[in-house]
């Protein structure tokens, strides 16, 4: 079993085989457990925002669309851009503050991007992306061109104006977007029984005269069928979807946060729907692998990750004037 590939459009071929979908979710989750372990130790600036528990997700969404799709996520994208192509090398090295990062260092956790794999900027203000990727949809209807955008936002950005006005206009304009909300239950430190109306999110969807649906986030399987099917519309000229990604983050909103707010008990009933083990539980099932070969393939990405983190660290830091280095300014007469 490999653990690298020689680029990402490689890595990204490799979600086309169960195996390499499996091996991609155990690398989210070693990657952002590194992180986590890489600011406990003081070692990243700002803040950071892991997404265990979520990985059928991103590497559902990443399986199904074609590389030349354009994707926006929030800044909770560490997982959306492994699982688009990314190395973990280039993520970690990001997050540091490192030149060997996605963007050279100077975006960090939040700030993630790379036009190679259709990543665009992963953005730190809640729901930025919703009317962003209906821009990138409005291009690709102007241009003739069959690309999907796909905007990945959380539940707490289904309370605000982008949210509604963004797939207003893509409802009206029948624009080639899907619109996915992970609905981990929590708005940063917020649970949305408390902050939402309504029992699920994608029942707005009627209010724009789009489909709604609801997906089981901890299946990759279901994950895939529900976007494959979006996304299909959407390039048949068909208009946006609205699906909403039933999930759960394992760790708190961000940082050092331990999440008591969360009810006795909750975390635990998520953990018995280990999006990993669910999976691992089907290829096992299907004869496609043992018990004892998937054990191997965690192995081999724990120490691919390591070895990541440690070359990662060994990068050359972002100096400040790289801020300045792709800005171009006019001078005036």
């Amino acid at each position: 079993m490999t653990t690298r590939a020689n680029s990402p459009l490689e890595r990204r071929s490799q979600l086309r085989e169960p195996l390499g979908r499996h091996r991609r979710m155990l690398e989210i989750r070693r990657t952002e457990d590194s992180i986590k372990e890489l600011f406990s130790s003081g070692l990243i600036a700002g803040s950071t925002h892991t997404c265990q528990g979520q990985e059928a997700v991103s590497v559902g969404i990443a399986s199904v669309i074609r590389s030349t799709d354009l994707v926006s996520c929030t800044y909770r994208g560490h997982g959306h851009a492994l699982a688009l192509g990314i190395e973990p090398v280039s993520v970690i090295a990001e997050i540091l503050g490192r030149r060997g990062g996605t963007t050279g260092g100077v975006g960090g956790s939040m700030h993630l991007s790379s036009k190679e794999v259709g990543l665009m900027p992963t953005t730190a203000i809640i729901g930025a992306g919703i009317p962003i990727a209906a821009g990138v949809a409005w291009a690709a209807q102007l241009s003739g061109s069959e690309d999907v955008a796909i905007a990945v936002f959380g539940d707490g950005a289904s309370n605000i104006g982008a949210f509604h006005e963004g797939i207003n206009l893509a409802a009206v304009w029948k624009l080639p977007v899907v619109f996915i909300c992970e609905n981990n239950l929590y708005g940063e430190y917020s649970r949305i029984d408390s902050t939402t109306a309504v029992e699920n999110i994608a029942d707005r969807a009627t209010a724009y005269g789009i489909p709604g649906v609801v997906v089981d986030g901890q299946e990759i399987l279901a994950v895939m069928e529900s976007v494959t099917e979006a996304v299909s519309r959407a390039r048949r000229g068909e208009g946006p979807s609205l699906l909403e990604m039933k999930t759960y983050r394992y760790a708190g909103h961000s940082r050092s946060d331990p999440a008591m707010y969360r009810p006795a008990g909750e975390l635990d009933q998520w953990l018995e729907r280990d999006p990993i083990a669910l999976h691992a539980e089907i290829l096992i099932r299907d004869s496609r692998a043992t018990a004892g070969e998937l054990e191997l393939m965690e192995a081999e990405v724990a120490a691919s990750v390591e070895r990541a983190v440690q070359e990662a660290q060994e990068s050359a830091i972002a100096e400040v004037a790289d801020m300045f280095a792709h800005i171009d300014a006019g001078m005036g007469p």
